[in-house]
């Protein structure tokens, strides 16, 4: 019959454990929704943007 036993906890176990508990042992504080959208007003569209252009299939594909 086989018994397992435990690792051994040493000092610097123990001290490395309390370490990490400190830095990783509770959730971080919480973002409200209103922190994390940004509103911009909008900008006038341009008119020029989307004029059409007769001749632009001529500059896109063979030019």
């Amino acid at each position: 019959m086989t018994h397992r036993t435990e690792p051994r906890k040493t000092a610097q176990d123990t001290a490395d454990a309390a370490l990490r508990r400190d830095r990783f042992g509770k959730l971080p504080e919480r973002i409200r929704l209103e922190d994390t959208v940004e509103t911009r007003p909008a900008t006038l569209p341009d008119p020029a943007r989307d004029r059409y252009h007769a001749d632009e299939w001529l500059v896109r594909y063979c030019g």
